[in-house]
């Protein structure tokens, strides 16, 4: 069972910057597929960015989001910048089994990431 754990969530003025993270427990945590998905008041979850083999993003936030992991800490990082208001939604942590994720239309697909973090707040302010 892995578990996830965000932070860095908060309060920015449009044009700013944030870095979320995410500790997972998963000793193994090399072999996972790790992505941020973010849900907005009213909206569907979406697909943000995953890594896995490589890295993919979503349209809405390529050129201006960065994902990356640190396996020795266990942690996957979601660097934000010039941050719109659009942006604002909770933001969550998944993780999947590596070899599930080989093209970017499966990076994008919920139900292969069977653990989620509890979810983080990001509000951008116009």
């Amino acid at each position: 069972q892995v578990q996830l754990v965000e932070s860095g969530g908060g309060l920015v003025q449009a044009g700013g910057s944030l870095r979320l993270s995410c500790a997972a427990s998963e000793r193994t945590f090399s072999s996972y597929a790790m992505a941020w998905f973010r849900q907005a008041p009213g909206k569907e979850r979406e697909f943000v960015a995953a890594t896995a083999f490589r890295t993919y993003y979503s349209e809405a936030v390529k050129g201006r989001f960065t994902i990356s992991r640190d396996n020795a800490k266990n942690t996957v990082y979601l660097e934000m910048n010039s941050l719109k208001p659009e942006d604002t939604a909770v933001y969550y942590c998944a993780a999947a089994q590596k070899s599930g994720i080989l093209a970017a239309s499966q990076a994008g697909r919920e139900r292969l990431y069977g653990y989620w973090g509890q979810g983080t707040q990001i509000t951008v302010s116009s």
